[in-house]
């Protein structure tokens, strides 16, 4: 009998004693909170993910339950450079070591190099996908080469026209500083 497993609660130990694997291929719109980032700019991306359970045996200890995930999907962001929509690839590629509950995820952080997470019945694949992918948005998204080219000064013809057209307001100061030294 194969034991179905759902990404939304998902049984961690019994997916990876099963050395099972899911995967799925999702609007940007089944993440909410990736979705609010998106800003509405291109609804129709997809997010391409697979995740993978084992069971590994370190030589003379217990027997250690790992996920590994990999995701994938462009995300729609402003350049902040042309301030235009730019598609950035999001990938995410990383492997989660799950502990029997949150004291242990906390003794062993600082030791261990890999991603503790603590182990439950109900695991909810889903949310952790979406915060890798959030975790892997770009600070300052840019185009490589911006499709239109962007102007690097921070005055125009413009500018000075507009400020050469403005009266002095210190001008009409000194008119009235003038006119008392010349009463005395």
């Amino acid at each position: 009998m194969t034991k179905e497993f759902s990404p939304r609660r998902l049984d961690v130990k019994a997916f990876a004693q099963a050395g099972a694997r899911l995967e799925g291929h999702e609007s940007l719109l089944a993440y909410d909170r990736l979705a609010q980032e998106a800003q509405g700019l291109h609804p129709d991306l997809r997010v391409d993910w697979e995740a993978a359970g084992t069971l590994v045996a370190p030589a003379g200890s217990a027997s250690q339950i790992w996920l590994h995930l990999r995701a994938h999907g462009m995300f729609p962001m402003h350049c902040q450079r042309c301030l235009g929509t730019v598609d950035v690839p999001l990938d995410v590629d990383r492997s989660f070591r799950f502990v029997a509950d949150e004291s242990t995820a906390e003794a062993l952080d600082d030791e261990c190099e890999e991603d503790l997470l603590v182990l439950s019945r109900e695991f909810d694949l889903h949310a952790l996908i979406e915060d890798e992918l959030l975790m892997a948005l770009p600070m300052v998204p840019m185009h490589e080469h911006c499709p239109e080219a962007v102007p690097m000064e921070s005055e125009s013809e413009d500018f000075e026209d507009a400020n050469a057209q403005k009266p002095n307001p210190f001008a009409a100061l000194a008119a009235l500083r003038t006119g008392k030294d010349s009463k005395r």
